[in-house]
């Protein structure tokens, strides 16, 4: 590790222990050439990747989920804080299966499971893009469908 005063890479650990709940380590280091004391995390790195409808496989990006839910969510009263959770929750699942890969199909499941209980609107509003609706019979196949899971 580089001390990040005089750049020097010969470092000693003098302190270790978990950190975000166990997520992380916390290591407090001294630069044997300055006497420099820093603090590093290290972290492990889950990439999980999704098939996407076209073959292609790209890495995981809960950004893109965030943006879809935000589209979906536009002008509905639904706080901010939901979608974090849902964001998060989401992205859970798909890195407790890494390393195997996730399809598109399971993150929009997943985001519909998630609309249905927090916007009904913006779950018509995903599903008719996610399940590329063509005309008024589909919306009406989904709120039928909508208004069943609720009996």
């Amino acid at each position: 590790m580089r001390c990040p005063r005089c750049a020097t890479e010969d470092t000693r650990v003098v302190d270790s222990r978990p950190a975000e709940e166990g997520r992380a380590v916390r290591r407090r280091r001294e630069c044997t050439a300055c006497g420099h004391r820093f603090t590093t995390f290290e972290r492990a790195e889950v990439v999980a990747m999704v098939w996407k409808r076209n073959g292609r496989l790209e890495r995981f990006s809960p950004a893109k989920v965030r943006r879809g839910l935000e589209a979906a969510l536009a002008d509905r009263p639904v706080d901010p804080q939901e979608v974090d959770r849902l964001v998060a929750s989401i992205e859970t699942t798909v890195l407790a299966a890494a390393p195997r890969t996730v399809t598109t199909e399971d993150i929009g499941r997943a985001v519909l499971d998630g609309l249905r209980e927090l916007d009904e609107v913006a779950y018509l509003r995903f599903a008719s893009v996610y399940k590329e609706f063509e005309g008024v019979r589909d919306f009406e196949r989904e709120v039928a469908a909508l208004e069943e899971g609720r009996a």
